[in-house]
């Protein structure tokens, strides 16, 4: 009996002293890298203008209150113009409508409704904009200004901006190793740090609009003196890459 649980114990013995051998843990070296930031900057034209116009109606005989220009007609003007200019209809539409009451004289005469229009239209050039303007009514012009920039290629930019960053993080890595004679290995980390897309407003410099000339012919009409900032896009990325 003795002999049978002595034999049971070293059987037992041979099994689980094993197990406990393959727990060793074996330490890896610390890992070496080096991480920096890299940086990239453009700057582009705006092709994408959005303006704010304003129609209003008005009186002819603003005295008298009589003969009207109703708003219609000066949409109607407006849209003419448009498509003479050579731009598609859906590069125009309405952002809101009102009106005010028109007193000429409390004591005689009751006051008039007048309608007003709000619209935004998409140019691609400044210029255009009096163009067009020059064949609506001066008089029903109640204002036009510019209401935001942007760019049709914006998703490519910010893409080649990235990838240019991207480079200048590895650019930098390598010169970095070069000057303590090491050697740059595989990327082994990317992140976005920073991005920032910078719109700025135009400058008019001058204005040719009709409604600041209204004795001025279509033909008469010059091209704006406008000056305007580009589009600013900017990332920076950190990357992390292997010494060798």
């Amino acid at each position: 009996m003795k002999k049978v649980i002595l034999l049971s114990f070293l059987f037992m013995s041979t099994v689980v002293i094993p197990s406990f051998s393959q727990t060793t843990i074996v330490q890896q070296p610390p890992q070496r890298k080096i991480e920096v930031a890299g940086f990239s900057e453009m700057e582009v034209v705006p092709d994408e203008l959005y303006f704010n116009i304003s129609l209003r109606e008005y009186f002819n005989d603003e005295k008298n209150q009589k003969d009207k220009v109703i708003i219609s007609t000066l949409e109607k003007q407006l849209i003419k113009a448009i498509a003479e200019a050579g731009l598609p209809k859906e590069v125009l539409s309405i952002s809101g409508v009102g009106g005010y009451q028109n007193y000429v004289d409390k004591k005689k005469k009751p006051a008039t409704f007048l309608e007003s229009k709000q619209y935004e239209l998409k140019i691609d050039r400044a210029d255009k904009l009096d163009a067009i303007l020059s064949k609506v009514e001066s008089r029903g012009i109640q204002y036009a200004n510019i209401a935001r920039v942007d760019h049709s290629k914006k998703e490519e930019f910010k893409k080649q901006v990235k990838i240019n960053a991207l480079k200048d993080a590895k650019n930098k890595a390598t010169y970095l190793l070069e000057a303590v004679d090491q050697k740059l290995g595989p990327v082994l980390e990317i992140r976005e740090v920073e991005d920032n897309i910078n719109y700025p407003q135009p400058m008019f410099a001058k204005s040719n609009m009709r409604m600041m000339a209204a004795s001025e012919s279509a033909d008469a009409v010059q091209d704006s003196d406008v000056q305007y900032q580009k589009i600013k896009i900017s990332y920076r990325m950190q990357a992390a890459f292997e010494i060798k």
